[in-house]
């Protein structure tokens, strides 16, 4: 069994002295009882050993000799004996690096080793793996010509799963050694725990990683290092992040009449960069070193290490995130701005309302209107609503709290859309609450009937552009939408799906909108601050990609529920709308990012709108929301200051204060590749690289785009290799200590449904999944991804199982497994499972009786149960979007589903699995490097 050593900041991993394999059949291995998996448990990889055995290094496989026909893209596939011996063993060796070329006086031990070797000195060799089918050269489906067919070898020969670096140790590790201490921001370019790993923060004038995740820690100081190691400088921005309740958030800081204090060039904000001079009459700005005179108030004296005596007292001068009280100067049209209001969109057509989500959304909103946002929950809050019904024409409803009735005007004219009234379209909840619920009784009662089947879309935006222009305020629509809207009006849409185009270079039609109708109309809600949230309960084609093109760009959110069933989607759909209306959000929000000289921000991912290159602008920003923001050099940068950055956000608050939010960071720079490999995060790099590729299919196809991604990841291990570990064979796989989970995670955007989808997956959904995937955070984007499997063994105690790999192979049929994925949760039911578990969860004790269709386990009065039942809610609470339960029975047809997730296999579109696509990383290092 191969071993893992932990050394100071490496894993090596080694094979163990045993001799050759014979050609004996493979062993079966047997389900193993759920007890045995311990903490190390080769469930995960290798067990910690004390003594390791190195083996010899043997004949490592060789370029230049028969493979020399190999094509350089992924192309056919070599004789099959070949091709097992070289897959026959990743035989892990040669101890740690030598300081050989370094440029460090004492050894370094931060690399990760393995080689590969055609010797196979692994002992029994592995039965294939469920789903594996047979030897085929990795990532042959997906990738280039169909195998020529070949004997099969004596025994098959493959890469054991437990020898290659394994998700879950590297996230176990990181707990172990970092969930006890709090992280403090004081150092500079220090790198956070994973996202994995609870921690609490302590801001010492950095910004917490709640707010900010860069990619690296430690920037390379040249344009050409940079672009010679080829890891993303970027950072992932969450601004109006929500903290755990140990954390204190933000302070508010107020500089009086004049507004906060900033620097006279660049206009960045008074933070802890700026150095004081002159005895404090003076500031240098730590981003352009431009001087200004500190103004008469805000005067105070320094000490004798040249700071100023009242630093810890000012937030701006000690903390990493602060916010400031806003002067009108920072208002639209210089005007204190109104408290922002909210208006809901019901459409009323035949489908909607057969499928009881018009009756869920006004039974809901009775009792929701009483959550609506605040800041002081003493207070009601100061929000506005109004309600607005459609089909194909709008039907506008004056709540005026003198009204006995609601009454309704139908606007029929939708080519023309205005406003039929002002006086009682918006009102206050409090005051009106009687004729809002008289009217909320009667829209399911008035529309029980129709038969009108088409709905318009472009009018209902711009009947609430229209009704925020007429209040003068922000705000937000809440737009409940069932059908593509084929009825006469603006914004018309014609069903465009067609699945010929999947996967050829005109695809990527499909994922830009249909017409530029909302493109435009998504610029005015932006000037005006209308952000737009839409709920989707589609039975096909609804065409999402042109849909939320307006939420996308104002900073909204797009919900989506196909074949909604009012009992199956009820709780999933109610969780959203009700977290949606009451998050903390602000809104007309504009952020920019400033930088000290050398590098500059010069592109940004996520939901919002830029009219020029440097302004972010958000008619909404809400708590869950990201921007990613990738930065470039300009210019050298220094070890000694580092790089800085400092995101300012410019937004209402939902009482309707216009404030600014500050967080700043700073980062070391190095001339050294091996600092730079040193003090990456792998999480954030893949969050950036998803939501780069998930950009680029817009212009670029799948396969182009696929393609790019291995061949960067590719020149971000080769330099490594080349630059940063010492020489050794061309027949080693080496992986940065702080990177050795990139290939498995890369593979994962990889396979992922919007870049290699299977036939099942609708055109909608990548669309979905595409915006989705755009303002997620790294710890969305990392369950996203690669999600969470656990084993619901003993549930005593607070804490959790340990989980196991993405694998069907390391399923048992005796267990139960809990999966999520951050959008879904299932219950996997081994088909062997023990009845007293079954009890336990079920109620049943016999694996037959348990219903697949259920969403909710039942409320049982014994510990196992309501352990469980408290995991799942935490997993919930802990996620932007409610997780609806789905149990799967072992061996039944929703278990393909399910298994889609397991993305250490191989995947029914063709995508590798992670021991292929780890033979293939090497096979592209290689010829990089040769």
């Amino acid at each position: 069994i191969p071993t893992v050593k932990h050394g100071v900041g490496s894993i090596m991993l080694r094979g163990s002295a045993r001799g050759p394999p014979t050609s004996a059949p493979p062993p079966v291995s047997t389900p193993q009882a759920y007890s045995h998996y311990t903490h190390g448990d080769t469930q995960n990889g290798p067990p910690p050993m004390n003594h390791p055995m190195t083996l010899d290094y043997q004949s490592a496989m060789n370029l230049s000799g028969p493979q020399s026909s190999y094509p350089q893209q992924y192309g056919a596939v070599p004789p099959m004996q070949q091709m097992t011996n070289q897959m026959s063993g990743m035989q892990i060796s040669s101890g740690p690096p030598t300081s050989a070329g370094l440029g460090y006086g004492k050894p370094m031990r931060y690399g990760f080793y393995a080689v590969f070797s055609s010797s196979g000195a692994f002992g029994q060799p592995r039965g294939p793996q469920p789903g594996y089918g047979g030897p085929q050269y990795p990532m042959q489906q997906n990738y280039g010509a169909a195998p020529a067919p070949a004997p099969p070898p004596p025994a098959q020969k493959r890469l054991d799963p437990d020898s290659i670096p394994s998700p879950i140790q590297v996230i176990e590790d990181d707990r172990a050694n970092k969930s006890s201490e709090p992280f403090t921001t004081g150092v500079r370019g220090q790198a956070p725990p994973l996202v994995t790993t609870t921690f609490q923060v302590k801001d010492q004038g950095n910004a917490s990683p709640r707010f900010i995740r860069c990619t690296a820690y430690n920037m390379p100081c040249t344009a050409d290092m940079a672009k010679q190691s080829q890891v993303p400088l970027a950072a992932v921005i969450k601004p109006l992040a929500t903290l755990p309740p140990d954390e204190c958030p933000p302070y508010m800081v107020d500089h009086g009449e004049g507004g906060p204090i900033r620097c006279n060039r660049c206009k960045a904000y008074m933070c802890p960069y700026m150095q004081f001079i002159e005895g404090g009459r003076r500031f240098q700005c730590g981003f352009c070193s431009c001087v200004t005179e500190v103004p008469p108030h805000y005067f105070q004296h320094l000490d004798h290490t040249g700071k100023r005596v009242d630093c810890y007292d000012r937030p701006e001068l000690s903390l990493g995130s602060y916010e400031f009280v806003a002067t009108v100067d920072y208002c639209k049209n210089n005007k204190l701005p109104q408290p922002p209001s909210f208006v809901f969109f019901i459409d009323v057509s035949y489908n909607a309302v057969k499928s009881g989500m018009v009756n869920i959304v006004c039974q809901e909103l009775k009792t929701l209107l009483d959550y609506l946002p605040r800041e002081n929950p003493e207070v009601d809050s100061a929000v506005r609503v109004g309600f607005v019904t459609y089909n194909k024409v709008l039907h506008f409803y004056n709540v005026k709290s003198s009204l006995a009735q609601p009454q309704m005007m139908v606007v029929s004219d939708v080519s023309d859309m205005f406003l039929p009234l002002l006086d009682g379209f918006l009102v206050n909840v409090n005051d009106s609450r009687m004729v809002i619920e008289s009217l909320l009784d009667q829209i399911p009662e008035m529309f029980a009937d129709t038969r009108e089947t088409e709905t318009v879309f472009g009018p209902v935006i711009q009947a609430g552009l229209e009704a925020l222009k007429a209040a003068d305020c922000a705000g937000k629509l809440f737009v409940f939408h069932s059908s593509l809207p084929i009825a006469e009006a603006p914004g018309k849409l014609k069903n465009r799906e067609d699945k010929k185009l999947v996967g050829t270079d005109k695809e990527k039609a499909l994922f830009q909108p249909q017409s530029g109708f909302y493109s435009n109309l998504s610029k005015e809600c932006v000037a005006q601050g209308c952000c737009v949230d839409l709920f989707l309960f589609p039975n096909q084609y609804i065409d999402v990609a042109t849909l939320a093109v307006v939420p996308v760009s104002t900073g909204g959110s797009v919900y989506k529920y196909t074949y909604f069933q009012a009992e199956t989607d009820r709780e999933r759909f109610l969780n959203d709308l009700r977290r949606d209306v009451q998050k903390p959000m602000g809104f007309d929000a504009v952020m920019r990012v400033r930088t000290s000289t050398g590098i500059r921000a010069t592109d940004f991912f996520g939901s919002f709108f830029m009219s020029n290159t440097t302004d972010v602008e958000l008619a909404g920003l809400d708590c869950d929301k990201t921007v990613t923001v990738e930065f470039r050099h300009d210019d050298k940068l220094s070890e000694e200051t580092g790089a800085l950055m400092q995101c300012a956000v410019l937004y209402t608050s939902c009482s309707g204060q216009r404030r600014l939010r500050v967080h700043n960071m700073a980062v070391n720079c190095c001339s050294q590749l091996a600092d730079l490999y040193r003090n990456c995060e792998t999480d954030t790099i893949i969050s950036f690289f998803s939501k780069y590729a998930y950009r680029s299919i817009l212009n670029t196809p799948t396969k182009t785009v696929r393609d790019t991604l291995v061949n960067q990841c590719a020149q971000i291990l080769a330099c490594y290799r080349k630059n940063c570990a010492s020489p050794s064979s061309a027949g080693q796989l080496i992986l940065p200590e702080c990177m050795k989970l990139l290939p498995v995670y890369l593979n994962c955007v990889l396979k992922s449904d919007v870049l290699l989808p299977g036939a099942d997956v609708s055109l909608d959904d990548r669309a979905y999944l595409r915006q989705l995937v755009s303002c997620m955070d790294v710890s969305e984007s990392h369950v996203f991804f690669y999600p969470r499997l656990l084993p619901l063994v003993k549930l005593d105690g607070g804490s959790l199982p340990m989980a196991v790999r993405n694998s069907e192979e390391r399923l048992s049929k005796g267990g139960v497994y809990i999966l999520e994925t951050g959008l879904h949760l299932f219950l996997w039911v081994g088909a062997n499972a023990q009845q007293e578990l079954l009890s336990n969860i079920f109620g049943t004790p016999t694996f037959s009786q348990i219903d697949p269709n259920m969403t909710n386990l039942p409320d049982l009065d014994n510990p196992f149960s309501k352990r469980l039942r408290e995991i799942i809610d935490s997993f919930r609470s802990q996620r932007s979007r409610y997780m609806k339960l789905m149990v799967v029975k072992q061996e039944d047809k929703t278990e393909l589903i399910f298994k889609h997730f397991l993305c250490e296999d191989k995947s029914a579109s063709g995508g590798a699995s992670y021991v292929d696509f780890l033979c293939h990383m090497h096979k592209e290092i290689r010829q990089l490097l040769s």
